[in-house]
């Protein structure tokens, strides 16, 4: 249809014609109520926020849509000129208004760790596996762990021990819950099965650990690339978690994934006592190389906009500048070092536990601390672990004790035999949340290790003058 000066052309369809001019003034009268319409209006709005491309489809759209209309509205005119008529097109045309979508918040936040936990992933025990006792996994453990290795590398870790640290982090789940914490989950996985690269050979560990493979940097999940060969699919199991998240509004970054060749490891790295260690840790040498980018996330620290690394065995240089550049100019990355013979993940060595507090392992002390005191920060030393000499740890040390996961600055989950470490937080005026995970300990991490923080209620801000 087109409305000319002096006649009215029908197309689309039926035969052209010429129409009255009573016609004509029904016609009018139609787009002059179309004018003011809704539907005008929302053509309009859509216009304005949308604008470039996106503006011409969506006014390609509406104007379809005032087709038809118009189209419709003229037809009935045509047929009556009651003004019953008339007021009954108008309310269907108010009816067919556009909507705008409505914005989804985002279900992934947090910039420390700290603030109000309202989301977490927590690690699965299920069906973990002894990971194959390769160059990696030997400059990461203690030496009187070696032989359990050689004779249990690839095969599930004891059944009874496991059975136990399965049931210590299901009742972690249900008291995250009593908390009012929403806990999530990875998938089950056969870790036993045996894959294959072109640069190595391995089988599966565990997906016990999320804190080692996922770093939340505000609305970002970060997935960490590692650095043992028996985790490289370890991020297969949390994959469903991911998308979900993805698809809700949160940003998904998956880092260079290294191939783990011999080249990314120092093969003949000289491990024979504790002291070879501290000198070469002292040297800045490492099993890893700087053939590639690798980190573990759990080397990384948060605290608004200052992030705290160490370089460690499982994490380099080049990994550290990889995600300086990543995150920008809005975060400051901080390389921090401590008196430490086997460094890997820093949150039993140095964790922040609330603005400008934080816990530094006695055994370990950092290097720079004295930067943190002339920022105002309080540098608390927790008390020796109670642990006893003869419990299992085959991935870690005592000091699992001040691995702990902070609900709020008041509240804290902390592990129920440790009683010393419970006076300190009370002191602090820190509520104590005790819970026994003896046995999941011994798989390689304490509370803060066996969990991600997926949201916590804040907002970025800087910490560190």
């Amino acid at each position: 249809m087109v409305v000319e000066g002096t006649q009215t052309r029908f197309y689309k369809g039926e035969a052209s014609r010429t129409v009255s001019t009573t016609e004509r003034r029904i016609l009018r009268c139609c787009l002059n109520s179309l004018t003011h319409s809704p539907l005008h209006r929302t053509m309009l709005r859509v216009r304005c926020l949308r604008g470039g491309s996106r503006g011409a489809e969506a006014a390609h759209l509406i104007g379809a849509m005032l087709g038809r209309a118009v189209t419709g509205w003229a037809q009935r005119a045509l047929q009556s000129t009651s003004s019953a008529a008339a007021a009954q097109s108008q309310r269907a045309l108010e009816n067919d208004h556009v909507t705008e979508p409505v914005e989804q918040e985002c279900p992934v936040c947090s910039y420390n760790e700290w603030d109000p936990l309202e989301e977490v992933i927590v690690g699965r025990a299920e069906n973990a596996h002894v990971p194959p006792f390769t160059p990696e996994v030997k400059a990461n453990t203690y030496d009187k762990y070696w032989t359990f290795y050689q004779q249990h590398g690839g095969k599930p870790f004891p059944a009874d021990h496991l059975k136990k640290a399965v049931a210590e982090i299901e009742e972690m789940c249900n008291i995250l819950h009593h908390e009012g914490v929403t806990v999530r989950r990875p998938e089950p996985i056969d870790w036993s099965l045996e894959y294959k690269t072109p640069d190595f050979t391995s089988s599966g560990m565990y997906a016990a650990m999320p804190r080692d493979i996922l770093l939340v940097v505000g609305n970002e999940i970060i997935e960490a690339p590692m650095a043992w060969r028996s985790r490289f699919f370890e991020y297969r199991a949390y994959r469903p978690l991911i998308k979900e998240y993805f698809r809700k509004g949160a940003k998904w970054t998956t880092a260079p994934k290294p191939t783990m060749s011999d080249e990314l490891y120092d093969q003949h790295y000289p491990m024979r006592t504790v002291e070879d260690r501290h000198i070469l840790a002292a040297q800045g040498k490492f099993v890893t190389t700087e053939y590639e980018p690798c980190f573990d996330a759990a080397d990384f620290m948060r605290a608004g906009k200052d992030i705290f690394v160490q370089r460690s065995q499982v994490t380099n240089y080049m990994g550290i500048e990889w995600m300086r550049r990543h995150l920008g100019p809005d975060y400051n990355i901080h390389i921090i070092s401590f008196k430490d013979p086997n460094p890997m993940h820093i949150d039993a060595t140095f964790n922040i536990i609330g603005p400008g507090l934080v816990l530094s392992n006695p055994d370990r002390p950092c290097h720079q601390i004295e930067m943190f005191k002339k920022a105002g920060w309080t540098i608390m030393k927790p008390p020796t672990p109670l642990i006893s000499d003869d419990h299992p740890l085959w991935m870690s040390s005592k000091w699992l004790s001040m691995n702990v996961l902070m609900l709020d600055d008041k509240r804290v989950m902390v592990e129920a035999n440790e009683s010393s470490i419970q006076k300190m937080f009370e002191s602090l005026g820190i509520q104590t949340i005790k819970v026994n995970i003896r046995h999941a300990n011994s798989l390689g991490g304490g509370f803060h290790c066996w969990t991600t923080d997926v949201r916590r209620r804040g907002t970025l801000q800087s910490y560190f003058h």
